[in-house]
């Protein structure tokens, strides 16, 4: 666990104001605005009008403005994004580099309690950076985030983020909507991004992973030897064979918030 704050020198932040602010994100993103306060951030996503993730993110109020934690890798196209569905609502999009994302001990993450504390704070602050490690808890944990799903490469269901809270289902209609909940409704999901480790061994984004000359499914994301790969769950079960990415021994692991 990361037992003191610290920068997540990986993330950047976007202020959404203005007067129309809330009701333009209740239209697009995945989960439920209205449960947003002060004291309780959310976890949501952007999907493509055929319910893939383009981006993940994690929100905060602030007053009257929302403020969205993303990897800094994709803010720019995050805002392009959207400002193409801005159209004439009454709300700015502004990148907010005078601000940093904190991470520490805590409770306070809304996608899994034991992923700490999550917090936006004034840039600046003497304060270590973190990532490394917090990627490293974050792994063990086995939440994917940011780059582990690609872009538009899988479905929000496949990508766990309906266990994780990002996904509501009674809050009506956003981009992507109509197929989540078909998936959702005929438990056609039968995918799951789950971290890999192969010891001793790089792992290449993009690879099969194989039981035999099964194929489980595919690498998504590599820290040299973990990562994340989309696995075919029925496979999995039904698979006999160690389990391999390029003739290196893979260990898939079932986080525990996933799989209770």
């Amino acid at each position: 666990m990361i037992r003191t704050p610290c920068i997540l020198a990986d993330r950047a932040v976007i202020a959404l104001s203005g007067p129309e602010a809330r009701s333009f994100l209740q239209g697009v993103i995945t989960n439920d605005i209205t449960t947003l306060t002060p004291e309780r951030a959310l976890y949501a996503a952007l999907l493509s009008p055929q319910g893939k993730i383009l981006f993940d993110f994690l929100l905060f109020a602030e007053g009257e403005t929302v403020l969205i934690d993303c990897h800094k890798d994709v803010r720019a196209a995050l805002i392009k994004r959207l400002t193409m569905y801005k159209l004439r609502a009454k709300i700015d999009i502004a990148a907010r580099d005078d601000r940093s994302v904190i991470a520490g001990q805590g409770p306070d993450d809304p996608r899994l309690a034991t992923l700490g504390q999550r917090s936006i704070v004034a840039a600046g602050l003497e304060t270590a950076d973190g990532t490394a490690a917090y990627h490293e808890w974050r792994w063990g944990l086995g939440v994917p985030e940011g780059l582990d799903f690609g872009t538009e490469k899988i479905f929000a269901m496949d990508g766990g983020l309906d266990e994780l809270h990002a996904i509501s289902f009674t809050k009506g209609c956003y981009v992507g909507q109509e197929l989540t909940a078909r998936m959702k409704h005929r438990g056609t999901d039968r995918k799951r991004l789950l971290p890999v480790n192969a010891p001793g061994a790089a792992l290449a984004t993009g690879a099969p992973v194989t039981a035999e000359d099964v194929e489980l499914g595919t690498v998504m994301s590599s820290y040299g030897d973990a990562g994340y790969a989309l696995i075919r769950l029925d496979r999995l079960a039904e698979a006999t064979a160690p389990v391999s990415v390029g003739g290196a021994a893979v260990f898939i692991i079932k986080p525990e918030w996933l799989f209770t």
